[in-house]
């Protein structure tokens, strides 16, 4: 697998047998649409498992397990339901999932590491769906984002945000009830399970 993802790009949009036609995104069935969506997520892909998993050599296995699973189950994969970024993220997720638990399972401990273990997995879990979350706000507009991020994460009232943006406070109201709004759209589209 990690000779298929190493090497040089190749030009997508010359090369059609690595392209969907009436999607333009990289295909996972051939080597060269595979590298694509390499090239197009794996740095993303690595992130997020990076911080879920706080373990380099760990985020590099879910990445290259991530692909593998996206590559073997390739003629599952729908562009009418999600978008291939979509659903790579659902199987780093699930990857990424499985990577923590079988590194709590691994040594049986005692005392004081087993809460520790149990730490560790609330916050891979945490990690992920504080992660999850931060990336559907990015998806929202800015002042939607600015008065949901003030008044829910930093927990401030809306009527100090208001004045601190310099707007009524019913316009901050409108803004957080239509930012809740959206911010559920993008998480039904995203198929959040937090």
């Amino acid at each position: 697998m990690k000779s298929l993802l190493s090497g040089g790009r190749t030009d997508q949009l010359s090369y059609s047998g690595g392209i969907r036609k009436q999607t333009d995104e990289p295909s996972l069935d051939s080597e060269a649409g595979l590298r694509a969506a390499y090239d197009a997520l794996g740095s993303e892909l690595y992130r997020m498992t990076y911080r879920a998993l706080n373990d380099d050599g760990l985020a590099q296995e879910a990445v290259q397990e991530t692909f593998l699973r996206a590559w073997r189950a390739s003629e599952r994969y729908d562009p009418k339901r999600s978008s291939l970024r979509t659903w790579m993220f659902a199987i780093a997720r699930n990857v990424t999932i499985d990577l923590a638990r079988a590194r709590s399972a691994r040594p049986q401990q005692t005392g004081r590491e087993v809460e520790h273990t149990q730490e560790a997995k609330d916050t891979t879990e945490e990690s992920l769906r504080s992660w999850e979350m931060e990336e559907a706000l990015r998806h929202i507009g800015p002042h939607h984002r600015h008065a949901i991020v003030q008044t829910y994460y930093r927990d401030r009232p809306c009527a100090e945000v208001a004045a601190e943006a310099g707007v009524p406070v019913g316009t901050m109201r409108s803004r957080l009830y239509y930012g809740l709004k959206a911010l559920r759209m993008v998480l039904e589209e995203r198929e959040w399970t937090g």
